[in-house]
């Protein structure tokens, strides 16, 4: 399981080809995610529901850089959703 540093990072090398950042780390994230074995109250999936709640807060003014920042914010994400409904 690669940590959201290494996450980043394989972005960062992939974005200098031209792809987006923020995509490559969402599509990182979602790659080695394991939400789907165990729901959340049989109803959600953690990755997808943090990816979204972070786009949401940064339409509401977050600002998030692309790259380390927001691969540590949406790990951030991850745990607050797991820890706080578990």
């Amino acid at each position: 399981m690669l940590t959201p540093y290494q996450i980043a990072e394989r972005a960062e090398k992939a974005a200098c080809a031209g792809k987006l950042n923020r995509t490559l780390i969402n599509r990182f994230f979602r790659k080695q995610d394991e939400s789907h074995l165990w729901p959340i109250c049989n109803k959600f999936n953690a990755t997808n529901r943090a990816i979204r709640r972070l786009q949401r807060a940064q339409r509401d003014g977050l600002c998030v850089d692309d790259g380390l920042e927001y691969a540590l914010a949406l790990d951030s994400e991850i745990s607050s959703i797991v820890n706080g409904q578990i």
